[in-house]
């Protein structure tokens, strides 16, 4: 029988004793707090009212699809600008319907529309596109009407979430935590104080760092999303450890092969 105070012995217990408390330690690091999960938080919880930022008007780009009816008391001049019999209910049902009944903004920022011909809608808004339409329209039709929509209102959401995808929506405005709920959430290994936003303005793709654990973010002026937007959220580090992907089985052998050595060499 080998002596406890054997040299081997002593230098095998050290490296059994190490390798559990390197086990232990991978573990307990690899946990995801309740801090990693909560939104919103804040030192000062009285806090509950927080100004709404200023949402500025989209400004139209190429290729954006507008959705427009057109409508006046000479119905039968109004049809010529219909396209398959427009019904405003059905507008959003599906992304590849709206663009059958939508127009398209063209590479140099121009839609064109019968009787009217080419108009520059570039950085105008919805509402500044309505205007010049009904203005064109004043002395074609007999008091016309005009309804403007933008159809490609879509973000993207990617990332540490249940269900990453291409999502679209209606509302005038769409806020970061309404497309991480259309996402199905962030999951438990998502960096939730490091989701990026990836945006295009001026051509020029911004990449901005958000914090959706504190409640400034709902003064930000990244709070409201714009059409096209990405969301990714960064996966946490712990990931790596987490318990999803931990070998627990070549662990847990390798431990009891260490014992049972242990037991024998004792």
């Amino acid at each position: 029988m080998i002596s406890k105070s054997n040299p081997l012995f002593v230098s095998f217990r050290k490296k059994i004793i190490f390798f559990a408390f390197t086990i232990t330690l991978g573990l307990l690091s690899s946990c995801v707090t309740h801090r990693d999960l909560a939104y919103l938080k804040d030192k000062n919880e009285n806090i509950k009212a927080f100004k709404e930022v200023e949402l500025a008007d989209y400004r139209l780009k190429p290729n954006d699809e507008l959705y427009i009816q057109i409508s006046s008391l000479d119905e039968a001049a109004a049809s010529v600008f219909s396209k398959g019999g427009q019904d405003p209910n059905i507008v959003y049902a599906t992304p590849y319907g709206a663009s059958l009944m939508s127009y398209q903004i063209d590479k140099e920022g121009y839609l064109y529309l019968p009787l009217i011909g080419k108009i520059l809608v570039k950085d105008k808004t919805i509402s500044e596109v309505n205007v010049i339409l009904k203005d064109s329209l004043s002395h074609i039709l007999n008091q016309p009407l005009v309804s403007v929509k933008l159809v490609n209102r879509y973000v993207s959401v990617l990332g540490e979430v249940k269900n990453p995808g291409h999502f679209s929506y209606s509302q005038d405005k769409f806020n970061i935590y309404d497309a991480i709920g259309l996402a199905g959430d962030i999951t438990d290994y998502g960096n939730r104080t490091k989701v990026m936003l990836i945006r295009n303005e001026n051509g020029e793709n911004i990449r901005i760092n958000v914090n959706l654990n504190k409640s400034e973010i709902l003064s930000s002026d990244y709070f409201y999303l714009r059409p096209n937007d990405i969301v990714y959220v960064v996966p946490l580090r712990k990931k790596f450890w987490g318990f999803n992907q931990f070998p627990f089985s070549l662990i847990l052998s390798a431990i009891t092969t260490g014992l049972l050595i242990y037991t024998i060499v004792k």
